[in-house]
């Protein structure tokens, strides 16, 4: 039975505005309006030019202000992010040195959680520039958004910004949008366990197997964090299907020695059993070739003869996508999409 309130997916910036670059002003217009209503009187700064490194704040720039910090870091907060923390808090003391106001508290929002080696960096940094500034510095993170939303305050923030990819009933006819891949995080895939499998097989040209791949894991890993039932049935249902849509032409281009053909068999084959896929997952031809790609990067699948030896030989951590679309990812599993050191 079900209780309580909606569960709240940050991926959904990214679902809603069709990519990062939509996610990080989405998330951002949802961090203001979360200040406001703990705070009410928080504002904004036009850049023209500059934003004084600002992008929400309470108080009065003749004095003493309160300034939140939105990061979309996304699923995880990571050492690449940590020049990025840093630039910012500089950025808002420089400023406020320049136009005469102090910063007494500055909060850093993330819709992620940091993983262990940035928590201990976090919690050094943050120690320094309290003392080396004088000024109290807090962190929302992913469990703190979450216990601020959920307040009867925020109540209109939450509804606003999640409620719909959770509440709204579905047209199941409506496909999900298909997004693009931006050229670094698609460069990130490289070093990944199904374009390794895919080169092995002799293909030079990759970068729609990377926006499949991209696309589809984006929809498990929302599945998986939602945690509805018949959604994650749904999910492992279709993993099944596309498994043995693989399965079956691997074994016949095996026995009459055609496995160059492999690849583009199974993609028709997955093509006319689009159709059949549940709708409620409201896929695109492109997700359910993606999640054919996840199958591979999660070593249950290749694209030659000896597939297995090339995913043993394969280090683990090079692959996006090591965990089961069904399970939700822990806090030290990072997305394809986010490029990290582990």
């Amino acid at each position: 039975m079900a209780a309580g309130l909606p569960p709240i997916s940050f991926v959904a910036h990214q679902m809603r505005t069709g990519g990062m670059g939509g996610a990080r002003d989405d998330f951002e217009k949802m961090i203001t309006e979360l200040a406001d209503a703990t705070m009410p009187g928080v504002r904004t700064i036009t850049a023209n030019p500059g934003d004084w490194g600002i992008d929400a704040f309470a108080g009065d720039l003749g004095g003493s202000i309160t300034v939140w910090q939105s990061k979309y870091f996304y699923p995880v907060t990571a050492a690449t992010h940590q020049r990025t923390i840093r630039d910012s808090f500089n950025s808002v003391i420089k400023q406020a040195a320049e136009h005469g106001h102090t910063v007494r508290l500055w909060i850093l929002c993330i819709p992620s959680s940091m993983d262990g080696p940035t928590t201990k960096w976090w919690d050094k940094w943050k120690k320094t520039q309290e003392r080396d500034h004088n000024l109290v510095i807090d962190l929302w993170d992913e469990t703190q958004l979450t216990v601020r939303l959920r307040t009867p305050e925020a109540d209109h923030v939450r509804r606003a910004y999640y409620e719909p990819f959770t509440e709204t009933p579905r047209d199941y006819e409506e496909a999900r949008t298909v997004l693009e891949v931006d050229e670094d995080k698609a460069a990130a895939f490289d070093s990944a366990l199904f374009v390794r499998q895919m080169r092995e097989a002799g293909h030079l040209e990759l970068d729609g197997a990377k926006r499949q791949f991209f696309n589809a894991d984006l929809v498990a890993r929302e599945i998986a964090h939602k945690g509805v039932p018949s959604e994650v049935n749904a999910l492992v249902s279709t993993d099944a299907t596309l498994h043995g849509v693989w399965e079956t032409r691997f074994n016949e281009c095996l026995a009459d020695d055609s496995l160059r053909k492999l690849h583009s068999l199974v993609w028709a084959d997955v093509r006319t059993e689009h159709p059949q896929l549940p709708k409620q997952l409201r896929l695109e031809v492109a997700h359910a070739w993606g999640l054919v790609h996840r199958l591979v990067d999660n070593r249950k699948a290749g694209w030659v003869k000896h597939w297995r030896t090339v995913a043993a030989a394969h280090c683990e951590t090079d692959s996006p996508s090591q965990q089961p679309p069904h399970k939700p990812p822990t806090d030290d599993e990072e997305s394809p999409w986010t490029p990290t050191a582990r």
